[in-house]
Parts: C-alpha cells; sequence; structure tokens
C-alpha cells in the first residue's frame, strides 16, 4: 500500500463578475414587470406578489457579496435571468472539459508535473452538462493523458468523494496519479428568478492533484484518511433528467432547477458535518484543537460559524476557518477546495488541517491532511 498525497490544486476563475448591487437591480425590475403583469390576480389573492430583494437581505442571509459566472448578461436582463450561452457543436471541446483543462494544467504547474505523469481524470461534479460520453473523457483526452476518466455526482460533496476514489486508487497501487477536477457551471442550474435563492451560486472550477507521496513534491499535504456519509433527504433537489421530457414537463417548472428547504438544511446538517469531522478526527487520535485550519464548504456563512463552533466550542477565526464564500458565492462541490487552494501557505510541516463538504444527499466527505 502506499502513502498518498495531495500535491497541488488548481484554480479557474471565470472571466465575469456578478455583484450583490447588479443582481439586485435586475431582480427587483423582474419582479417590477411580473407584479405589473399579474396585478389583478395579485389584488384578488390568487396570485403571490414576487418579492423585493436587497443587498441586506442577501448579505445577512448568505455573507455573499458577489460571484463569478461565466456569463452575466443573460442573467441580469430582467426578460431572460439566465445565463446566455451559445450551443458548441460536438467538434468543439465543451464548456465543463474546457474550465476543467485550465484548472488541471494549473495544478499540473504548481506541482511540476505533466500529463505523461497522470493515470486518470474524475470529473466530480454537481451538474453535469451532458449525460454522455462522460465529461472526464474528453478533459482527459483534451489534456493528453494516457489512462482513463470517468464522471460522478455527489451533489456538493463531490469533490471530497472524488478525492477518496482517487486515494483509494493511489494507494492500492490502481494509479500512479489522479486529477479530480470540479467544474462548476452553477449559474445554469440557479433559479435566477426566486428570491430566497436567486443569490447563491457561482461559476468556477478546480482541480486536486492526488499521487502517491513518494512521488509528491516537497510541502505536499500528506492524506491521513478520509470518510464519507451520506443519508436521504430531499430538502435539496433538482429533479431535471433525461427523464422530464418523457413526462411532458415544462423546462419553467420550478423543481427543473435547483431549490431547498433551507432552513431544515441548516438545522439538520450543520450537528450532522460537526459530528463526522469530529469522529473523523478521533479515528486518528486527534481533536479538533490539534487541527489548524479546517477548510469548510462554502454554502452559508452561519452554516460554517456554526459548525466551527460546535466542533472548537467557541467561535473559529479567520484563520481557522476561512471563508471564500463572499468572493466566489456558493461553487457547489468546489468551494472547500478553492478554500483550502487559497489558504494553506503558511502551513509548516506537521501542521493538519481538514478539507470538509458537505450538501445534498445528504451527504459529507472529509479529508484530514498533514504538510510534509
Amino acid at each position: 500500500m502506499h502513502a498518498v498525497a495531495i500535491s497541488s490544486t488548481g484554480l479557474f476563475t471565470p472571466p465575469e463578475i456578478i455583484t450583490n448591487e447588479e443582481l439586485v437591480v435586475a431582480f427587483n425590475e423582474y419582479a417590477t414587470q411580473q407584479n405589473a403583469a399579474h396585478a389583478a390576480e395579485i389584488a384578488a389573492g390568487t396570485r403571490q406578489p414576487v418579492p423585493m430583494s436587497s443587498v441586506e437581505f442577501i448579505e445577512k442571509a448568505s455573507g455573499i457579496k458577489r460571484r463569478y459566472v461565466m456569463e452575466k448578461s443573460g442573467v441580469l436582463d430582467p426578460a431572460r435571468m439566465r445565463p446566455r450561452f451559445k450551443a458548441r457543436p460536438d467538434t468543439e471541446i465543451s464548456m465543463m472539459a474546457e474550465i476543467a483543462v485550465a484548472a488541471a494544467n494549473d495544478a499540473l504547474q504548481r506541482a511540476g508535473k505533466t500529463a505523461a505523469d497522470i493515470d486518470g481524470v474524475i470529473c466530480a461534479s454537481a451538474n453535469m452538462q451532458r449525460a454522455y460520453p462522460a465529461m472526464a473523457i474528453e478533459i482527459q483526452t483534451a489534456m493528453g493523458i494516457k489512462g482513463f476518466g470517468f464522471d460522478m455526482n455527489v451533489a456538493c460533496s463531490s469533490a471530497t468523494f472524488g478525492i477518496q476514489m482517487a486515494v483509494n486508487m493511489v494507494q492500492t497501487g490502481a494509479a500512479r496519479a489522479v486529477l479530480v477536477v470540479d467544474p462548476e457551471i452553477t449559474s445554469s442550474h440557479l433559479a435566477w428568478k426566486d428570491r430566497d435563492c436567486h443569490f447563491i451560486f457561482g461559476d468556477v472550477c478546480t482541480a486536486i492533484l492526488v499521487e502517491r507521496l513518494a512521488d509528491a513534491p516537497p510541502g505536499a499535504f500528506e492524506v491521513l484518511g478520509t470518510k464519507l456519509f451520506t443519508s436521504f433527504s430531499n430538502a435539496i433537489r433538482n429533479n431535471a433528467g433525461f427523464m422530464s421530457t418523457s413526462e411532458d414537463r415544462s423546462p419553467d417548472e420550478r423543481d427543473q432547477l435547483f431549490y431547498q428547504e433551507g432552513r431544515k438544511v441548516f438545522k439538520e446538517v450543520c450537528p450532522l458535518a460537526a459530528e463526522h469531522m469530529a469522529s473523523h478526527l478521533a479515528e486518528h487520535q486527534l481533536v479538533p484543537a490539534n487541527v489548524k485550519r479546517f477548510w469548510l464548504h462554502q454554502a452559508n456563512l452561519s452554516m460554517n460559524q456554526l459548525i466551527s463552533r460546535k466542533l472548537l466550542g467557541r467561535d473559529a477565526t479567520p484563520e481557522e476557518a476561512p471563508v471564500i464564500l463572499d468572493e466566489f458565492a456558493n461553487t457547489a462541490s468546489a468551494g472547500s477546495i478553492i478554500a483550502f487552494h487559497r489558504h494553506h501557505d503558511d502551513f509548516k510541516a506537521g501542521d493538519v488541517g481538514v478539507i470538509c463538504s458537505f450538501g445534498a444527499g445528504y451527504s459529507i466527505g472529509s479529508v484530514v491532511v498533514r504538510r510534509t
């Protein structure tokens, strides 16, 4: 059995930014138009008016201040309220593959590696651009990697679940090195017309290079262990899929995009995530006080604060539980990896950290690492 390390991470940041101020202007214009168009029904009590949004509401509810997106003009058009993408022919690289290649190449460059050093690609994402062929195989081929590729989806926990799959392969000798890529074009599955969630998501792509510790560069993070948990819940859901057309479903039906019971998720997931990390650390004879940093899933600032408080028995400092949510918003599976990518340079040899994600499923994944 081989010792395993995370040698590097990579990040692709989309070209456009939507601030809360811009988002609120567009949403409130949409709300005004809808309320005017349905004024009679609203007055009769047969239809609820679309409530107005505000910067204060968004920041209090989430801690988000802005988000990166692949395309903003369509989102900010009150008559459209979704990205404006152009379909690419099958002969061109797909959008998800394109941003995954960018993040993966960033990770390889940081580790001093090339495609020849990699045996496999796992595309772990909350939403796949298509059913098949696998996005991972397109990414693998575009990068010139010999070996294999496959897709997996565990919603916002996809990256940590993907890391465990990669760790298992490297540990057993099935592969020397595996790239886990997390392209998240979440702007296409967000209900921008829903005041309660129109601000939540942003686009991004991260990549994680998992390889044998013996082959890793100095300063890599040894993986001490991984731990996964799932328990079925309907509290976070998206029902869009290949059966929708056979069911004569309209893409405009609300459940064909992301929706959630936010308060229920908060109440149920926070204790689960805290207990999951505490028990995982105990398996390695560690306690939360031994951990220099928790790189948590970036869905909601209040959730992360409560989870940290349950773990530590006090409020975590920004150094102990860094936040990237304010800049990136919720980026599904990529959030905890962005936090790790941005906030690990100050680690010294022997310092321990935990990467943890949690989301729909419910699903929770954690990775305990130690700086070499």
